[in-house]
């Protein structure tokens, strides 16, 4: 218990001051820089929330240096990255800033565990045994159908060897037919099928080039193309009649053919990218 002094006096100091009364010097945090910097450019959080397309309740959490819902250091790096731009502030120092108090820049980190706030996660099912059961009956109902025909092939020929007599001379083996086939030459991503896509239609080729990523994809009506991890050197193609959309889990590690043509946009290591393509792009949508 404290004597001769009244609650208000136990208070921590507010404002900036500390308890000599002077006013501290110290540079404000990542998350107070980033509000400031939006209440200077008279932004409010849904507007960034729009405009940058994250979502309203991380804008919230970032700017009260919580960067537990980013879903690792990677992304809060990239989250961190977006909000500066869309409030026109350099995001330098606010990475070396959350370098500094996270304990250096993060080594990569696999992207499909750390998205798991942001995935839709599917009802988890038990095994279907109709569907195994009707599996099983067709498979052995084929496999004695296979056997009886086999061997009636086999009783045929043997009958056909008798009647006939077993002369080697009697017959010749057909010659083989010259193929005709030509072999195909493999083209460059440009020019493969995502070049002869149709015009009416918008076609989206991603190529993890640089490193893995998490990927999502869907239609113009939300319903999903693709959710999961797509390896080095892995390719997914993505076709819709209006419009495709896209989320980048690490955006730098991505090469993009839309509409059969290459996007040069300068994605950034361990950045998040939301994306949407139309037909009329390779502009984004």
């Amino acid at each position: 218990m404290s004597i001769g002094n009244s609650p208000e006096d136990e208070r921590p100091f507010e404002d900036g001051r500390s308890s000599d009364g002077h006013e501290e010097e110290a540079s404000p945090s990542v998350g107070r820089a980033l509000q400031q910097a939006r209440i200077a450019a008279g932004l409010t959080v849904d507007d960034v929330s729009s405009a940058t397309r994250v979502r309203i309740a991380i804008v919230h959490a970032i700017e009260a240096d919580d960067f537990t819902p980013c879903g690792g250091d990677v992304y809060a790096r990239g989250h961190i990255r977006t909000l500066a731009k869309a409030v026109h502030t350099d995001p330098a120092p606010l990475l070396a800033r959350y370098d500094d108090d996270h304990g250096g820049r993060p080594a990569p980190t696999p992207a499909a565990p750390l998205f798991e706030a942001e995935r839709i996660r599917p009802e988890r099912r038990g095994p279907n045994w109709t569907a195994a059961m009707v599996a099983a009956i067709v498979a052995v109902v084929g496999f004695v159908g296979f056997t009886a025909f086999k061997g009636g092939d086999s009783d045929s020929d043997a009958a056909s060897q008798v009647t006939q007599g077993a002369s080697p001379s009697a017959s010749k083996p057909a010659a083989p037919k010259p193929s005709t086939t030509t072999a195909t030459p493999k083209s460059d991503p440009s020019d493969s099928a995502i070049a002869a896509a149709p015009q009416d239609k918008v076609t989206v080729q991603v190529s993890a080039v640089d490193g893995r990523s998490w990927i999502s994809a869907k239609d113009h009506n939300g319903r999903m193309l693709f959710d999961g991890l797509l390896k080095k050197g892995e390719s997914k193609t993505f076709q819709d009649s209006s419009k495709v959309n896209l989320i980048l889990g690490d955006a730098g590690a991505i090469q993009l053919y839309v509409n059969g043509k290459k996007i040069e946009d300068d994605f950034q290591p361990g950045a998040v990218e939301r994306l949407t393509y139309t037909k009329g792009d390779p502009e984004v949508g």
